[in-house]
């Protein structure tokens, strides 16, 4: 009677972990995609890809925008003054290369056509949540999602 008990609650417990793996599965899944690990994104084209980055201060408005055509990349940084209202921009050109590890790299050598000293540089993780693309900038963690995708709203 005591080894029939015994197997009863064994077996319903192997049931309960069970359970409980698929529950912590599914959230660990979750996590791995918000902070973009384990994607498999060998297969998407950032090919003729525009991503945006928009930064609002209490004077000015930073927009930053990163086109990548080929293994060629603009990198545009446009500063909004509130007080006046004036624009000043700067127009970044270089080469991108991708890594097999979803690693986006960015140096642009070229200001406005001329070539400067020391090169921007920025490196990126491409992640994709809800079936919009990303690029997280791996130094300041700041998030630059795919043009396209603030176009559909």
């Amino acid at each position: 009677m005591k080894k029939l008990l015994l197997l009863i609650f064994l077996v319903f417990s192997t049931l309960g972990l069970r359970a409980q793996y698929g529950s912590a599965n599914a959230i660990l899944d979750r996590l791995e995609e918000r902070r973009g690990i384990n994607q498999n994104l060998k297969n998407v084209n950032i090919d003729d890809k525009k991503f945006v980055l928009i930064k609002d201060f209490e004077d000015h408005t930073e927009r930053s925008f990163l086109v990548i055509k080929g293994n060629l990349a603009t990198y545009i940084e446009i500063f909004d003054d509130k007080s006046n209202g004036q624009s000043t921009s700067n127009v970044f050109s270089g080469d991108v290369v991708r890594s097999k590890h979803n690693i986006v790299s960015l140096r642009a050598d070229l200001l406005e056509g001329k070539k400067i000293p020391i090169a921007v540089t920025k490196t990126f993780l491409m992640t994709k949540q809800k079936k919009i693309l990303y690029l997280i900038d791996i130094n300041t963690k700041e998030r630059w999602i795919d043009e396209t995708a603030i176009n559909k709203n």
